[in-house]
């Protein structure tokens, strides 16, 4: 007995089937909702949660891990920094500082950390001490080069300028995140 090739609507049937079970499997991946359990990611067995940025200028979000589910975010911000919550093959789940996000290919991402700034006018010190020289002031918004971190600070680059920040005025950090 050899094997048979199966009609085409069988065949369209099992690939449907084929992407429920995917989705769903991906959806047990990411099962505590927010990836904080300090697990590791099933592909890369890198911490999860942990933090990456956007290496495209553009990247599409979409509903589940593959192409065949609907875009619902559209990223236009190279370096951005976003969180990965959970993976499925070459699929990140990723979620912005507003919790908005879905599932990215990997190629869209790089571990190149950067982070955003919270705070307005935030001043950037040349030491990690609030009496310290102030080097610059930074603007709400601005995407900057994540640096070293002491427990209370972290040093950025950003417009060509570099210095010392609290990290309470920055997304793309642990809290309890140290960096050398």
């Amino acid at each position: 007995m050899g094997l048979q090739a199966s009609p085409p609507r069988l065949r369209g049937l099992f690939g449907a089937f084929t992407v429920i079970l995917l989705a769903l499997a991906a959806g047990a991946a990411f099962a505590d909702g927010n990836g904080t359990d300090g697990s590791r990611g099933s592909v890369t067995n890198l911490p999860l949660p942990r933090y990456v940025s956007l290496k495209a200028a553009e990247g599409n979000a979409r509903r589940g891990p593959s192409l065949s589910h609907r875009i619902d975010w559209v990223y236009k911000r190279r370096a951005l920094p976003l969180q990965v919550t959970a993976e499925f093959g070459h699929w990140r789940r990723v979620r912005d500082r507003d919790g908005a996000g879905g599932w990215m290919h990997y190629s869209l991402l790089s571990g190149a950390r950067t982070v955003l700034v919270e705070q307005d006018m935030v001043a950037l010190r040349a030491r990690p001490a609030n009496d310290s020289m102030e080097v610059a002031k930074v603007q709400s918004g601005v995407v900057a080069r994540l640096g070293e971190c002491t427990p209370g600070w972290c040093r950025i680059t950003a417009g060509g300028e570099r210095g010392w920040v609290r990290k309470t005025a920055l997304w793309g950090v642990g809290a309890d995140e140290l960096r050398e």
